[in-house]
């Protein structure tokens, strides 16, 4: 089989003025991997569609004041691409693909224990190189994940990264199967697949907390009671016991502090959600309090590669079903705009054509 044409130039969305709501529709060289630039081979994707997260928006806003230094003109920002392989270095060629949003280097001990997102030596494509908001990227050979036939990849692009990290957060460790969960942030992208998983994969009682849904709707309580109604209905829903585990998908430091007061004994608080602008602690994690029911803060980012494959897997069998809204590159800062304002429902994908 002849090897595919590839173009010398391709359209790209960029950062143009971060910190500002701006993004630009662009022309640029398409990348070539570069022998030695990491251990790890790497090879081209011509991308299909990409999802939209949250963090892409934080990133073009500055408003993680945890990175190291702020984003540059011209960053080309995403990380859940689905597209074909064009060009590849001394690996099989699997035909369809995501562009990983984490870059490798070596085999180091939280790789081995399955903690990939965890590596020390990681580098966040969407921040510190270019990454899925382009017609062509580059990612490590043995960090793409086949995706399955029977998924549309808009529909696929979403679970790369709200799928994986929703699912990590809900495993077994955290709250088991006939179990309570709330799912604080349930109507944002990564919220609505959490609930599908929890509720139809996983087999435990999903709570959804958002202003969005319909189960506990935030908009109906005060927002001068430090979560005193919210925390209540929870209770009654859960016989006056609380939930098992409290999974934050929003970046709402308002929302984690609630959450916590939605445990019950031995329950666990699980961060995935990153809030913006300066740290501050979870406002309601008293120690005494916490001593008093056996309560466990723990975090989880992203996920492994075994993860993908049996989000993939859920998604295929219908389990998950995101709710895709598909636009153009241009589109891209409407789409933000939306995430700032809260009306953004389920996860905006980006047609990649054009």
């Amino acid at each position: 089989m002849a090897a595919p044409e590839i173009p010398l130039r391709q359209k790209a969305v960029i950062y143009d003025k971060p910190g500002t709501m701006s993004t630009n529709v662009t022309e640029i060289d398409v990348p070539e991997p570069g022998s030695g630039e990491v251990l790890i081979n790497l090879y081209d994707l011509i991308l299909t569609h990409s999802s939209v997260c949250h963090s892409d928006y934080s990133i073009m806003t500055t408003k993680w004041k945890v990175l190291p230094y702020p984003t540059q003109p011209g960053q080309i920002s995403g990380h859940e691409g689905i597209g074909e392989v064009v060009k590849l270095r001394y690996i099989h060629q699997p035909p369809l693909v995501n562009a990983v949003q984490i870059e490798l280097s070596g085999l180091i001990e939280p790789c081995e224990a399955g903690c990939e997102a965890l590596g020390f030596s990681q580098k966040a494509s969407a921040y510190y190189t270019a990454s899925t908001f382009q017609q062509y990227t580059r990612a490590p050979a043995n960090y793409v994940t086949p995706i399955l036939d029977e998924l549309a990849s808009d529909e696929a692009a979403p679970t790369l990264c709200a799928g994986i990290t929703a699912y990590s957060a809900l495993k077994p460790r955290n709250a088991r199967p006939g179990q309570w969960v709330a799912i604080p942030g349930a109507g944002g992208g990564l919220g609505h697949i959490a609930v599908q998983l929890a509720s139809k994969g996983m087999g435990q009682r999903a709570i959804r907390v958002s202003g969005a849904e319909h189960f506990v709707d935030i908009t109906r309580c005060p927002m001068d009671d430090d979560g005193a109604a919210i925390s209540s209905h929870v209770m009654s829903l859960t016989g006056g016991l609380g939930v098992h585990a409290a999974v934050v998908c929003t970046c709402s430091n308002a929302a984690y502090a609630q959450a916590l007061q939605f445990l019950r004994f031995n329950g666990t608080l699980v961060c995935v959600g990153v809030p913006e602008n300066g740290p501050k602690p979870i406002a309601s994690a008293l120690p005494a309090t916490k001593m008093g029911n056996h309560c466990t803060i723990t975090g989880s980012a992203v996920g492994n590669r075994r993860d993908a494959i049996e989000t993939l897997d859920f998604a295929a069998l219908g389990i998950i079903k995101t709710h895709v809204r598909t636009g153009r590159m241009a589109t891209l800062t409407g789409v933000f705009e939306a995430m700032e304002m809260g009306t953004l429902q389920g996860e905006a994908v980006l047609d990649l054509s054009g």
